[in-house]
C-alpha cells in the first residue's frame, strides 16, 4: 500500500488548508486511516482518524472542533483533512496512515507503532 499526501504550504494564523491523502494498492475495505503530525524535536503524535467504510471518526483534543477528517464519496481510499481556524502550534508535518483496526480510534491514534502504511509526509506552516 502507497500513501501520497498533498496540499501543504504556509498559511497565516486563522486561515485554513486541505489536506488530501490517496492510498493506492488497498484491497482491503476494512480499514482504517488517519492523520499524524511531527513538528521539530517532538514526537509524532494523532491528529484525527476515521474508518474507510464509515462509522465514526476521532480527534485530539488540541484539533477538535477545527479540523475536519472525512473521505472521497466515491473513492474511500481517499481521505481528507479539513483544517480551520489554524494556529502556529499546528506547523508540522503531516503524515497520512492507514492499516487496520486493531483496536478503538482513540487507542490508535495514541499509538503510531499500530499503523502498518505512511506516507512521505506534507508540511504546515502557520505564522
Amino acid at each position: 500500500v502507497q500513501l501520497v499526501e498533498s496540499g501543504g504550504g504556509a498559511v497565516q494564523a486563522g486561515g485554513s488548508l486541505r489536506l488530501t491523502c490517496t492510498a493506492s494498492g488497498n484491497r482491503d475495505s476494512n480499514q482504517c486511516m488517519a492523520w499524524f503530525r511531527q513538528a521539530p524535536g517532538k514526537k509524532r503524535e494523532g491528529v484525527a482518524a476515521s474508518y474507510t467504510g464509515g462509522g465514526g471518526a476521532y480527534y485530539a483534543g488540541s484539533v477538535r472542533g477545527r479540523f475536519t477528517i472525512s473521505h472521497d464519496n466515491a473513492n474511500k481510499n481517499t481521505v481528507y483533512l479539513q483544517m480551520d481556524s489554524l494556529k502556529p502550534e499546528d506547523t508540522a508535518m503531516y503524515f497520512c496512515a492507514s492499516g487496520p483496526p486493531t483496536g478503538t480510534l482513540a487507542t490508535m491514534l495514541r499509538k503510531p507503532q499500530l499503523w502498518l502504511n505512511w506516507g512521505q509526509g506534507t508540511q504546515v506552516t502557520v505564522s
